[in-house]
C-alpha cells in the first residue's frame, strides 16, 4: 500500500454517498425524457454527485436538438454514435463521433443533428441541475430511443409557455433563432 502525501490534506471519505452505476439498455429506473423531439435518459443525476454535475444520454433524430440558449453552467457533450452540427456563438462546427466539444458557461449555443441518421451523445452538465430542468418540461417516455410524443399546435404552444416560465429557475435564457 502506498503511504498517504504528508502536505496533501483530502477530507475523509464519505460512506453515506454510494456508487452510480446505470446500465442503459437494462435499467427501467432510469428516466426516459422526451423533450423537444429528442429523447434523454438521465444516467448520472446531481444527487448521484452531491451536486458537481450530471450526465444525460441523449438520442437526437434527424433534424433533432434544442433551439438557441445559454446557461450558466459548462455543458460539454461526447458524440458516441452520428454527427452534429455545434453553433457556438454563431459560428457552426461539425462534430463527429468520437468528438468532445465543451460549451462554457453563458455562452450562446445551439446543436442540431443535421444528418439522415439518429445521434447519440453524453451531455455533463456541472454544477448539476439540467437534469431537473428537463424531467420538469419533458415527457416521460419507455425507452433511451423511443421519441416524445408528436404535440398539437396548442400543447406545442403550452409546451413552450411552460419551458419559457421555468427556464430563469434553472438558469438558462432561451435565445432568437439566428
Amino acid at each position: 500500500m502506498t503511504e498517504p502525501v504528508a502536505s496533501l490534506t483530502l477530507p475523509p471519505d464519505d460512506p453515506a454517498r454510494a456508487l452510480a452505476v446505470a446500465h442503459i439498455n437494462e435499467d427501467d429506473g432510469l428516466p426516459h425524457i422526451g423533450l423537444v423531439g429528442d429523447t434523454y435518459t438521465v444516467t448520472v443525476s446531481g444527487e448521484d454527485t452531491n451536486g458537481r454535475f450530471c450526465v444525460i444520454d441523449m438520442h437526437i433524430p434527424p433534424g433533432g436538438g434544442p433551439p438557441p440558449h445559454r446557461h450558466d453552467f459548462e455543458e460539454t457533450f461526447i458524440l458516441l454514435e452520428g454527427e452534429m452540427v455545434a453553433t457556438f456563438r454563431g459560428a457552426k462546427t461539425v462534430v463527429r463521433a468520437g468528438d468532445t466539444i465543451n460549451i462554457p458557461a453563458n455562452a450562446p449555443h445551439q446543436f442540431h443533428n443535421a444528418s439522415s441518421s439518429a445521434t447519440r451523445l453524453l451531455c455533463i452538465c456541472s454544477p448539476a441541475g439540467q437534469e431537473k430542468f428537463f424531467a420538469e418540461v419533458g415527457i416521460p417516455v419507455a425507452t433511451r430511443t423511443t421519441p416524445p410524443p408528436a404535440l398539437t399546435g396548442e400543447e406545442q404552444a403550452a409546451f413552450i409557455a411552460k419551458v419559457v416560465a421555468l427556464a430563469p429557475k434553472y438558469r438558462t435564457e432561451l435565445l432568437k433563432e439566428a
